[in-house]
């Protein structure tokens, strides 16, 4: 497999339909998947924390994968969301996810990292075992320790571009003077990498201040607003970007309120307002949304101009 991945773009981090009875709905998810299609994305990711990723049996992240390469057709790049706790069995999920269809990983950060400081061994030799058992290319995920993730040095980081493999970051510190230090020391770096901001809560400024595109959960949904709002960024106009997000911006703000477990159900209950999934089951032990919750859910899609007043 080759090792470049054009991955400039908006990469929505995609949910994953559930029945009633907290099964993957087959026949939901590929009616998804066209409507995701449909506008204009660069790739998508498969499999992480908004897909359910973590609380699949591998089996089942299999099956998702097959399920998006059999309606993609090789149209739309699948980079697939990879969790793990060591490396053998980070390669063993790896290949089967590449076997299932996936195009590239996304690497979640494990729990080897934790505890300062983090030796960079311990990622590069990580990373690198992955690329060259399985040839993948990946994109690295920086996030923020509290939420089980590492901030990389500028040692970690110099070692880590030395694996070809490696053709983007998702840069999800949710703190703008780390991403603003993260931009500036990798386009200093020998190597170009794709630089995706997985920041949600600061997406147009991400935009502006350096992210080629986004690899985020908010991007299923107000997907075309986004796509939109990148392109105008590049183009230089920066206003008519930021009346975009003017617009769908507190409704990011809503979906990502504390507490941020709930952003996944609250995806759910949007899509399914849209008409576009047909429930928002989400697996236990997480709970649904109340009442008082999905109305807020439902004025915010309405004030972002997604759904009309009295829908």
């Amino acid at each position: 497999m080759t090792n470049t991945l054009d991955l400039a773009g908006i990469i929505p981090a995609v949910c994953l339909p559930m029945t009633a009875d907290e099964q993957v709905d087959e026949a939901a998810l590929r009616k998804y998947i066209r409507w995701v299609a449909g506008h204009g994305i660069k790739a998508v990711a498969v499999n992480a924390d908004t897909g359910e990723g973590p609380w699949l049996y591998p089996e089942e992240r299999a099956r998702v994968i097959e399920i998006w390469a059999q309606e993609l057709n090789g149209k739309i790049p699948i980079i697939a969301g990879l969790s793990a706790s060591f490396t053998h069995q980070a390669i063993a999920l790896a290949r089967q996810a590449q076997n299932a269809g996936a195009d590239g990983l996304l690497v979640f950060p494990i729990n080897a990292y934790l505890g300062r400081p983090c030796p960079f061994e311990i990622p590069f030799g990580y990373h690198k075992a992955l690329a060259e058992e399985t040839g993948m290319p990946m994109v690295i995920f920086q996030i923020q320790p509290a939420m089980g993730g590492i901030n990389y040095t500028d040692e970690m980081f110099a070692k880590l571009l030395e694996i070809p493999q490696i053709v983007a970051i998702k840069e999800a510190s949710f703190d703008c003077h780390r991403f603003i230090d993260t931009v500036r020391i990798l386009r200093q770096a020998p190597r170009r990498i794709t630089i995706l901001t997985g920041n949600d809560d600061f997406i147009f400024e991400s935009f502006v201040l350096g992210a080629d595109g986004g690899l985020l959960g908010f991007a299923t949904l107000a997907i075309e607003e986004q796509v939109r709002m990148l392109n105008l960024v590049k183009q230089g106009d920066i206003l008519k970007a930021q009346e975009i997000w003017n617009v769908i911006g507190p409704l990011e703000a809503l979906i990502f309120s504390p507490p941020l477990r709930d952003y996944r159900p609250r995806i759910k209950e949007a899509l399914t307002m849209l008409g576009i999934i047909p429930r928002a089951t989400i697996r236990k032990p997480f709970f649904p949304i109340s009442e008082a919750e999905r109305a807020r859910v439902r004025q915010a899609l309405q004030r972002a101009k997604l759904l009309l007043c009295g829908a």
